[in-house]
């Protein structure tokens, strides 16, 4: 098993930024993926950052050049510096790993940005 804790969530004003930071424990040596999503009120959860094991980085299209996601050294924990910041971005932010038929997510922490 896998468990995911979420911290750095916050209010914070437009343009400004945020670091999200998600610890992984457990099977931790099982994981290829982790990923960022975030769910808006009356939204479906969405996959805002991915990042795999070797580095590989992809992006929602609506946070291309403000979020960056990117590891600790030991590739734990999973880092989303996210900047310039908009409205639109309040949201629940949630880290996830796909592990085999699984997928484990954490308690999610909250963002809002407020205009």
């Amino acid at each position: 098993q896998v468990q995911l804790v979420e911290s750095g969530g916050g209010l914070v004003q437009a343009g400004g930024s945020l670091r999200l930071s998600c610890a992984a424990s457990g099977s931790i040596f099982s994981i290829n993926v982790m990923g960022w999503y975030r769910q808006a009120p009356g939204k479906q959860r969405e996959l805002v950052a991915a990042i795999t094991s070797g580095g590989s980085t992809n992006y929602a299209d609506s946070v291309k050049g403000r979020f960056t996601i990117f590891r600790g050294v030991d590739k734990n924990p999973v880092y989303l510096q996210m900047n310039s910041l908009k409205p639109e971005d309040t949201a629940v932010y949630y880290c996830g790993a796909p592990v085999g038929p699984f997928h484990y997510w954490g308690q999610g922490t909250q963002v809002t940005v407020s205009s």
